[in-house]
């Protein structure tokens, strides 16, 4: 299914009016508006395929239908989002979940609805069934050399399948750890983690990078070989420039101070890019900004303040990407809303008055600081971020737009009601 662009312009028609009213109430008061909107119009957030159909936890998956039931039909839904939002237009696959049969051909429908490929992510957390050896102790650290290689093998497959999308960067994510005290041994596993990841490294076409992302438990809850972004900085460095540190918003445990972590991993030059998600306990993977919108916003001031010193693009000079799954909304709609709030959060940081919070951190102006900060949080971006979204052809409100002209209808009626997606 493709969204036919007179059916959104029709439905912009009916909200410009108040739109153009509120864009013009905000854009009175900001300096240099033109340039923040081209920011705005630039920035992309790319869309996991594993999101695109009802997520959920291990005790069970409720589908909603109309869910898709391949590759091609994921791409057909990041084109949904993508022509409502026109900030969604890239997929990254997760192999084996994803694999792409004919590579020329789910390119070219790529192509044909404006997306590309973001990076691909490798799973060596679950045994598949025609593997030769369990994953049960871990993959990448595992005692057995000839398990390690077998992992190995999967990550530098899964990079061949991403040359062949055009894809141009690894994510590797490990599950391995354990769960007692005496089970393993520490520095012996994270020897082997790093053996395994100079082989992959070595791999690399040379336009190509390694995402190496962190997790401090889940599924292992006594240790995880790669448990911190020092861990992980660790590793990238050892490795070389082609790697860097992945930061998954829901990967901390309570209280972390993300927008540090991630100011000095840009200042180092070692910031992958983020998987972007909320949480209220761990690993939750809910939409995006709808636990803690004010933690992403301070992500974001550090991310625009750091990206501007080291003078990289803010939509290229890292990688942006959701990884939420939750089933009890609509995939779709909990897309649109989580591209949503990143480009919210991305917007206010952008208002961020830096010469006044500058002056007010040299002069030990606390109050002043959090004034200079919560101004820009507290104002209300969304016209700037429907302004941007309708110069590029998209729609003022895509979530509406999304409902109004009854898209999760049509694809129940296309695909029926009890599909369920594949992968996870």
């Amino acid at each position: 299914m493709q969204l036919e662009k007179h059916l959104i312009d029709e439905h912009n028609h009916q909200l410009f009016k108040k739109h153009s009213r509120n864009f013009e109430h905000i854009a009175a008061d900001i300096d240099g508006i033109d340039s923040l909107l081209n920011k705005l119009k630039a920035f992309n957030v790319a869309i996991p395929s594993w999101a695109l159909g009802t997520g959920g936890t291990r005790f069970g998956r409720f589908s909603g239908g109309g869910e898709p039931r391949s590759l091609e039909e994921k791409l057909e839904d990041v084109g949904l989002i993508h022509a409502l939002n026109k900030s969604s237009n890239s997929i990254s696959l997760h192999i084996p979940w994803d694999i792409p049969d004919n590579a020329a051909a789910i390119k070219a429908l790529a192509a044909q609805l404006g997306l590309h490929f973001d990076a691909v992510n490798s799973n060596t957390f679950q045994d598949q069934s025609a593997q030769q050896h369990s994953y049960k102790f871990g993959s990448l650290h595992h005692v057995d050399k000839a398990v390690r290689q077998q992992a190995v093998e999967h990550n530098l497959q899964v990079v061949k399948y991403g040359v062949e999308l055009g894809s141009k960067a690894l994510s590797v994510w490990l599950s391995d750890g354990s769960n007692f005290p005496g089970q393993l041994n520490f520095r012996g596993a994270f020897q082997n983690t790093l053996e395994s990841l100079q082989q992959i490294y070595a791999g690399l076409p040379d336009d190509w990078k390694v995402w190496v992302e962190y997790k401090p438990y889940e599924p292992n809850f006594y240790s995880t070989t790669i448990g911190d972004w020092g861990q992980s900085y660790l590793l990238a460095s050892k490795l070389g420039p082609k790697a860097s540190t992945l930061v998954d918003l829901g990967h901390h445990l309570q209280g972390t101070n993300i927008e540090q972590i991630v100011s000095i991993l840009l200042m180092e030059g070692k910031l992958a890019g983020f998987h972007f998600n909320d949480s209220k306990y761990g690993d939750d993977d809910l939409t995006v900004g709808s636990i803690n919108p004010y933690q992403l916003f301070l992500i974001f001031n550090e991310l625009v303040e750091g990206l501007d010193a080291r003078g990289m693009n803010h939509a290229t000079g890292i990688g942006w990407m959701i990884d939420a799954s939750h089933n009890v909304k609509d995939p779709i709609e909990d897309l649109l809303q989580s591209v949503q709030a990143i480009k919210i959060a991305y917007a206010q940081a952008l208002l961020v008055d830096k010469v006044a919070l500058q002056a007010a951190q040299q002069s030990n102006d606390v109050a002043l600081a959090q004034e200079v900060l919560q101004a820009a949080y507290r104002t209300d971006v969304r016209p700037l971020i429907a302004e941007a979204s309708l110069a590029n052809g998209g729609s003022l409100d895509p979530l509406a737009t999304f409902r109004k002209l009854k898209v999760r209808e049509q694809l129940i009626a296309q695909r029926g009601l009890k599909t369920v997606a594949t992968g996870l």
